[in-house]
Formats: C-alpha cells, structure tokens, sequence
C-alpha cells in the first residue's frame, strides 16, 4: 500500500516567515520537504484567488505565514491576510474541500524552530485528512462539459 504524501504550499512573508525558513535551514532543523514555499513581499499581497488556485492546481493543504500581528513590515498585511484566509476557509468548507486544509500562522524573523515546527505540525494535520478533495476532481473528466471538450480540457 502506497503512503500518502501531501502536498503542502506555504505562502510566507518575505521579511519573517521566509527568513525563518532561512534560519531553520542555517540551523539544520528538520521539516517535511514536501512544503513548498512561495515567498511574497508581504502575505497582504496574498488574495483568495491565489489560495483557492494553489488547491485547483494540487495542494493538499495550504498555509500563509506572515509576521507577529502588529509588525508587518507594510502595517496592516498581515491583517489582511487574516481575514482572506478566514475567507478562503468559508469558501473551501462549501465547496466540500475543508476549510481546515487552510491556516494562517504568525511568526518573527528570529522564529526558524517555530517555522520547522509549523511545517510539521501543517504536514502531518494535511497527511490525516487525506488527498485534497479539488486534487481528485481536477484529475477526473469534467461531467459537466461536452465530450468534445473533456479530451480537450488543459491538463495543469
């Protein structure tokens, strides 16, 4: 039997949780290689459609890491952030996918074990749950488009 690895995709906050991805690499610290970062300057720059894609294109389990509240670099982005995310949870919670797949996390610069502890902590939550339920729908023909068009649907 074939174990289940997910897929997760972090979106992290180029000025902390970026930098204390930097810092849990210096230290050498252990976390699932299977977390792909995607660094932003701020995660207010994160939008729900960006969220909702990294799931229509195979993420099992999605979070943004922005910095301690109160200390964006740009303000008020991590605020932002927390209420798209909070969004974006609603929206997969209706779509039958899981708003828990979704999570948002704060951390400084100076927070590389928090970094490595989180990526764990997402990838063995995601592991639990199971392949994402948008990951088995885009791999199926949509039933809802005409046969000519199913052969012709983009592969992503």
């Amino acid at each position: 039997m074939e174990t289940f690895e997910p897929v997760v995709i972090a979106f992290c906050c180029h000025y902390c949780a970026y930098t204390a991805a930097d810092l849990a690499g210096t230290m050498r610290l252990q976390y699932p290689s299977n977390v792909r970062i995607i660094r932003l300057p701020c995660t207010g720059k994160v939008d729900v459609r960006h969220l909702l894609e990294a799931f229509e294109r195979g993420a099992d389990g999605v979070y943004v890491a922005g910095c301690m509240e109160g200390d964006c670099h740009f303000l008020r982005g991590n605020f932002r952030a927390k209420k798209r995310v909070a969004w974006a949870k609603k929206i997969l919670e209706e779509a039958g996918i899981g708003g828990d797949r979704l999570e948002m996390y704060n951390m400084s610069a100076a927070m590389g074990p928090r970094f490595a502890e989180v990526a764990r902590e997402m990838t063995e939550k995601i592991r639990k749950l199971g392949p994402s339920p948008a990951k088995k729908a885009a791999q199926s023909p949509r039933a809802d488009r005409p046969p000519e068009m199913k052969a012709a649907s983009p592969g992503r």
